[in-house]
């Protein structure tokens, strides 16, 4: 079993392993280290993030609320919150804070290739900013989401009450007024984004 050293030093934010992790040893990495959202990058580098704060643990919470909400007028395909991660096509893992699949890509899944990490890539996924975050990263896997097949994604930025809209084919949107609709394969959602920036207020 692989488990992270539980040492008096500080952590580093990311690792590279030699030789790399295959995806059967980094299931168990993140089995054995449950309190942290880990990801893998395509070029290999195994990144770390601490459990959200309180202001980002509420802005999840209302974000994936609002997505059940809109979920529950169809039951139709599939929800994720931030502690799905997903294999993609170009070997990199990563981790939304909230994702949608479409009906048609969970045809022929069995329960076995929902029980770890999906070998498939969400079609709708939002992240969210946190002060630990930084935005060009942030927005680089954002691409990196769009790259690997997901149709709409979006950056929220709730410090400065945005929302970066992406998509195949374009440049980033950005939406900052009261609400944010959804498109393609969440045609329909209204997200009420008011409700989350308060999320940010005591």
């Amino acid at each position: 079993m692989i488990t992270l050293l539980s040492v008096e030093v500080e952590m580093p934010r990311s690792l590279v392993m030699d030789p790399p992790l295959t995806d059967c040893e980094f299931e168990v990495l993140c089995a054995a280290n449950d309190l942290l959202q880990i990801e893998r990058t395509r070029e290999g580098e195994i990144k770390m993030q601490a459990p959200a704060g309180g202001f980002s643990s509420r802005g999840n919470a209302e974000i994936n609320g609002q997505l059940y909400v809109w979920w529950n007028t169809h039951r139709r395909g599939s929800l994720s919150d931030s502690s799905g991660g997903f294999f993609l096509s170009d070997g990199s893992v990563l981790s939304p804070d909230a994702a949608y699949l479409v009906p048609e890509k969970l045809q022929g899944l069995t329960k076995h290739d929902l029980t770890g990490f999906p070998r498939l890539c969400p079609d709708f996924v939002i992240e969210l900013l946190s002060l630990s975050d930084s935005l060009p990263k942030t927005r680089e896997k954002m691409e990196r989401w769009i790259e690997n097949g997901a149709t709409l994604g979006w950056l929220i930025d709730p410090y400065q009450k945005k929302v970066y809209i992406y998509g195949a084919g374009r440049e980033a949107a950005v939406v900052s007024g009261k609400i944010a609709l959804g498109s393609g394969p969440v045609e329909g959602f209204t997200f009420d984004l008011d409700r989350l920036w308060r999320c940010y207020e005591i």
